[in-house]
């Protein structure tokens, strides 16, 4: 019999005038009737339905924390390689203007001592960026998955 042989009738039966079987007063075993089930799945779904919505916001939340962060880091390394680049050139034009070779030593110590200091400095603040970003990323996934987690549940 093909598909087509089998369309219904407006009357319930199929091309034969066969009636066609009512599965809607089958019930199983252990599962309570019909509209028990029914109510269940229901429930579950409107329960899954709700953890999505929630972990989609906790995605939106993150990475729009998450880019405001990155972007803070990316233009505080700008900043960083700037302030470098123009107290390597200083250092560059008082070295040309040096007239003896104890001159360059003392300039070369300074800047040695100076750039020493300036990168402790540096990497503290771009640690604690670092730190900031994880933190501020992670937390809106804790917030919305300990709030999904307790609707399903």
């Amino acid at each position: 019999m093909t598909e087509s042989e089998m369309k219904v009738t407006a009357n319930g039966t199929n091309i034969f005038a066969m009636p066609l079987p009512d599965f809607s007063k089958v019930t199983l075993p252990g599962f309570g009737s019909n509209e028990q089930v029914l109510e269940r799945a229901r429930q579950g779904f409107e329960k899954i339905k709700a953890a999505s919505e929630e972990m989609s916001e906790a995605l939106r939340e993150t990475y729009s924390s998450s880019a405001k962060s990155t972007a803070d880091y990316g233009l505080k390394v700008f900043e960083l390689s700037n302030t470098n680049a123009a107290s390597a050139l200083d250092f560059m034009i008082h070295l040309c203007g040096s007239k003896s070779a104890t001159d360059v030593l003392a300039l070369s110590a300074e800047q040695t001592r100076k750039a020493f200091d300036t990168a402790s400095h540096q990497n503290r603040e771009l640690w604690s960026l670092a730190q900031k970003l994880a933190t501020e990323t992670g937390e809106p996934i804790r917030k919305h998955f300990t709030k999904a987690l307790h609707q399903a549940g």
